[in-house]
This record gives structure tokens, C-alpha cells and sequence, in this order.
């Protein structure tokens, strides 16, 4: 697992039973992210030249204001996807979109970055909440129920609450049971069927995502064959009927004209 360091940028690995306590990242992509590559060509530079050279990209200030509320929270290293993993490198990418909710569960901390909410009220409102693009992505469901503290933060870094704290308006937004959003409940007592219904109403850019982004959340592990577009959903349901008993499963279809019926 490779992780910033919030004092020094640096982008360290760990294994196994030595990763150190982290805060991670949600958020939606936008169009300047920084990737690894670019990652480690900025920290690099910053080393060689004494000082941070930043480049004024959104996506920089971003990692840079979770870096920062990271050491407030008494954090030392931070995960983000956009730089903490080497997406060129397939093998590297699988393994990690297979691992993704095990490391969204074992942060201290998930920042759930909402770029889009501006001068909202506190607490927030539905109507405010329900219109941000971070409720309406695929991947964003595990960010929100795998781990068991997630904080909520505007484009200014202002602190909205914890889910905890919203998550009556979670709920209403979202439909997911108020035990399951709290973590009172382990979302594995939800039906297969519950479950895929969380995922119906959002999107992913690609639409294999859609089946891959519920690998944690349906406890299923399986190889990514990107292009596959939405036979990665039959392959899915091959896998949970592999492991699972549940006949809820078959409940659901999958229609690739419309690609949220299911």
C-alpha cells in the first residue's frame, strides 16, 4: 500500500502488518488531477530545491488540504487514489480496485470531499446534499459505508459532519438503511439484492465500474478485464453465485441499453 507522507510529500510503501494509521480520500475526479507520476516529479523537485513547488492545479490543493487536516488530526500519512496508485501498471490497478474497500475500512479517517458544495449551511440540507456530484458516483458508495468514521468537507474545507451526523439526510438522499450509514449494522446482513439497489441510481465514467465498484460491498474479489463494458456484471453475478446462497441475486437484470437497470 503507498501512502503520502503529510510532512515531507514523500510517497512511501508498506505491507501487511506495518502500514501505519491513515486518513484517506473520497472525492469525484476532476480535470486537473495529479497522478504518481506527477506526484513524485513535484516531491522530487521540492527536495532538490529546499522548498514546496507547487503547481496551481485544483487537484494538487486538494491533496495538499487533506494532507494538512491529516496532521490536524494527528495523522501522519494520508491515501488518495489519484496518486497513490500507478493506474498505467494493470496489474497494480486490479489488485487495488480489489483491495479498495478493505482500505476505505481501515483508515481512522475518510475525508469525503464535496468540490461542489459551496456556502452551505450547517448542518446541510438534503436539497444542498442531494445535488452534490459525490452522491451520484459508483465508487463513492464504498467510500461512504466501508469505514466508520467519515467526515464530510465543502470546496473550502469547512467541516459539514460527520455521517454520523447526517445521516438521517444520508438516508433520505441515498436510501440506504440509517444502521447500515452508521455502521450499527454490517452492511453484509443486507440482502445481494438491498445491496445492488444502493448502487442503482449512480454512474461511472466507464461502465465496467459499475460492477467493479461493488466488489467490496458484495464481498466478491475478481479479475478486472477493462473494455469488457457490462459483462463485467454477468461475471459478477457468476462470482457471488459461486460463494453465495442468497436467490435475492435473482432478483436483478441487467439491460446494457439502459445501463442503471439494475
Amino acid at each position: 500500500m503507498r501512502l503520502i507522507n503529510a510532512h515531507t510529500l514523500a510517497l512511501e510503501e508498506f505491507f501487511g502488518a506495518n502500514i501505519p494509521k491513515y486518513a484517506i480520500l473520497s472525492h469525484t475526479w476532476g480535470s486537473e488531477e495529479i497522478l504518481l507520476t506527477e506526484w513524485t516529479e513535484i516531491e522530487a523537485a521540492s527536495k532538490e530545491l529546499g522548498v514546496e513547488h507547487p503547481p496551481a492545479k485544483a487537484g494538487y490543493a486538494k491533496i495538499k488540504n487533506a494532507l494538512n487536516q491529516a496532521i490536524r488530526d494527528g495523522l501522519d500519512y494520508l491515501w488518495v487514489d489519484t496518486n497513490c496508485i500507478d493506474k498505467p501498471n494493470w496489474s497494480e490497478l486490479a489488485e487495488a480496485i480489489n483491495s479498495m474497500f478493505a482500505w476505505y475500512r481501515d483508515a481512522v479517517v475518510c475525508y469525503a470531499y464535496l468540490e461542489d458544495a459551496d456556502e452551505f449551511p450547517i448542518p446541510p440540507t438534503r436539497q444542498e446534499l442531494q445535488d452534490c456530484r459525490w452522491f451520484t458516483r459508483g465508487w463513492t458508495l464504498q467510500e461512504l459505508l466501508a469505514p466508520d468514521k467519515v467526515n464530510f468537507y465543502s470546496r473550502d474545507w469547512t467541516f459539514l459532519g460527520s455521517k454520523n451526523d447526517l445521516a438521517d439526510t444520508i438516508k433520505d438522499i441515498t436510501g440506504i438503511p440509517k444502521s447500515f450509514i452508521t455502521g450499527r449494522h454490517s452492511i453484509y446482513r443486507a440482502s445481494l439484492a438491498q445491496r445492488m439497489s444502493w448502487v442503482a441510481r449512480r454512474i461511472t465514467t466507464r461502465p465496467e465500474d459499475i460492477a467493479y465498484c461493488m466488489l467490496g460491498i458484495l464481498d466478491v474479489n475478481m479479475p478486472l478485464i477493462y473494455g469488457e463494458g457490462y459483462k463485467a456484471f454477468i461475471r459478477l453475478q457468476e462470482e457471488i453465485i459461486k460463494s453465495s446462497a442468497d436467490e435475492s441475486l435473482f432478483c436483478w437484470t441487467f439491460d446494457n441499453t439502459v445501463p442503471m437497470d439494475w
